[in-house]
């Protein structure tokens, strides 16, 4: 005899998954096909991290995990589980901004501002980074997957140069920053 119990749908199904997010442990109930970018804007009000292309081409999603850029539209919410997320709200530590964002600032190094998060975070994450020189062309083509649709990318080199002397050591605690 078949037996007639049925799984529920995949979409009905959630799961329980603790994010680490600027320093703060946030557990959520998630489906597990929920990128990191819907979890962060739609259920942490993390709306600092903009949705652009969705397939990881144009960087305006750019997160840290565990001090590396990544694409958050790529990655599912549910294998970050045990990383440090940091996104463009934890760049600024005590009330100070990051050397990044403080150099973006004084370098006028945005228009519209849509990408300006997702190139801060990567600008960042560039910065220590040892195995990225610091010429201008090495930036650039370390900077390659964050697309600006007004142009600024003269800016948001100069800005980067100038924050590299501020920039600071990557830190061993447990906030990504």
């Amino acid at each position: 005899m078949m037996d007639h119990t049925e799984a529920p749908p995949q979409d009905a199904v959630e799961m329980t998954v603790t994010l680490t997010v600027n320093g703060e442990s946030r557990p959520l109930s998630l489906k597990p096909n929920v990128v990191l970018l819907d979890a962060l804007r739609d259920r942490l009000g993390l709306t600092g991290t903009k949705k652009g292309c969705d397939h990881g081409q144009c960087g305006a999603c750019t997160v840290q995990i565990d001090g590396k850029a990544v694409n958050s539209c790529l990655r599912l919410a549910a294998m970050c589980e045990g990383q440090r997320i940091t996104t463009v709200e934890g760049l600024a530590r005590d009330g100070q901004l990051h050397p990044v964002q403080q150099a973006f600032l004084e370098r006028d190094a945005y228009q519209c501002g849509f990408c300006t998060p997702g190139q801060m975070m990567s600008a960042a994450a560039l910065l220590e980074d040892e195995r990225i020189g610091d010429s201008d062309a090495e930036v650039r083509e370390a900077m390659s997957g964050n697309i600006c649709r007004c142009g600024a990318y003269k800016n948001i080199l100069a800005a980067i140069q100038d924050a590299r002397p501020h920039s600071r050591p990557a830190d061993s605690g447990g906030d990504g920053r």
